[in-house]
């Protein structure tokens, strides 16, 4: 189908979600939703063809959070000749797996997730594909009490749930998802007003590539995130999370407006190996040293046996 084609339908998708965005787990650090977006979308995972492996860590006055993470592609040996090296080939199978840990002055949030895909070729060329995945989730929460309340500190142990579906090809991707489905406990301390970040999301995810010059390996790449929750409330700027990527050769920045009352900006510089990335967010009318800024850093692992993924530009 040709990619204008599709615009019309991912729009009808984009109009049925129209709600104010909630909570979630983890909340930080930002800039997993660009370097690892498989954590909100499990049919993401194995959308590439190599092993990725991911370490975020992010920092925002006495916050801080870190999250590790991995997905790739399932792959088979494929028949060899006497003369020929060992070769793979690609299954449809997708996994990840990630561990995360946020603390901030009133809790400690910890946990796990495992997912798993499976993708779907819709040519002969195996260009485009639509994936499914679900994603399994181990949630800790500490919240630390409120001394001047006589508000103990309160241990939350639960499982929960994602799911979603992915198309992508070389041009265009989109997905919808939903995490946390399984809801939050409840808080049965009377006492208390704390609420556990882990309400419902659902995620609209869609972009494009769009080939400026390919002889300088110049790519743009303008994205957009729309995340609801269960409530009905209208608020766009929370409602909207567009991005927007620049890529030369292997140099990559951008901004993704997680919060449009900071002005944000990430730079990558993509190894054939390896990764580097960083994301910032700063005040737009509040000076930094009132209100701390966002510093947050990206490593990246390529442990691809192909090593396909290291010849193809633009596949971080």
């Amino acid at each position: 189908m040709p990619f204008i084609r599709k615009i019309p339908v991912f729009l009808l998708l984009f109009c049925c979600f129209v709600n104010l965005a909630g909570q979630e787990m983890p909340v930080k650090p930002v800039s997993y939703r660009l370097f690892t977006p498989f954590l909100f979308n499990p049919a993401i995972a194995g959308s590439k063809d190599f092993f990725s492996t991911d370490i975020l860590a992010g920092f925002n006055g006495k916050n801080h959070a870190q999250v590790i993470s991995g997905n790739a592609r399932l792959a088979r040996s494929t028949p060899q000749y006497i003369a020929s090296v060992r070769s793979y080939e690609f299954t449809g199978i997708g996994i990840g797996g990630a561990a995360f840990s946020e603390v901030n002055p009133e809790a400690h949030n910890a946990g796990v997730l495992l997912s798993g895909s499976y993708h779907f070729s819709l040519n002969r060329k195996a260009l485009s594909f639509l994936s499914a995945g679900v994603s399994a989730r181990g949630f800790y929460h500490h919240y630390k009490g409120d001394s001047d309340l006589d508000i103990p500190a309160s241990d939350f142990y639960f499982p929960n749930l994602d799911a979603g579906l992915y198309y992508y090809d070389p041009r265009f991707y989109a997905g919808v998802s939903g995490t946390n489905l399984l809801g939050r406990p409840q808080n049965t301390d009377t006492l208390s007003t704390w609420l556990i970040p882990a309400t419902r999301q659902y995620f609209l995810y869609a972009g494009a590539k769009i080939v400026v010059s390919r002889s300088l390996n110049i790519v743009i790449e303008p994205s957009l995130i729309a995340v609801t929750d269960d409530s009905l409330s209208l608020d766009i700027k929370k409602f909207l999370k567009p991005a927007l990527r620049i890529y030369a050769g292997d140099f990559c920045i951008g901004t993704f407006f997680n919060d449009f009352e900071r002005l944000s900006f990430f730079f990558q510089f993509r190894y054939p190996r390896f990764y580097v990335g960083t994301f910032f967010e700063l005040p737009r009318n509040t000076p930094f040293y009132k209100k701390p800024l966002t510093a947050e850093v990206a490593l990246g692992l390529n442990l691809s046996k192909t090593k396909t993924g290291y010849s193809i530009r633009s596949h971080w």
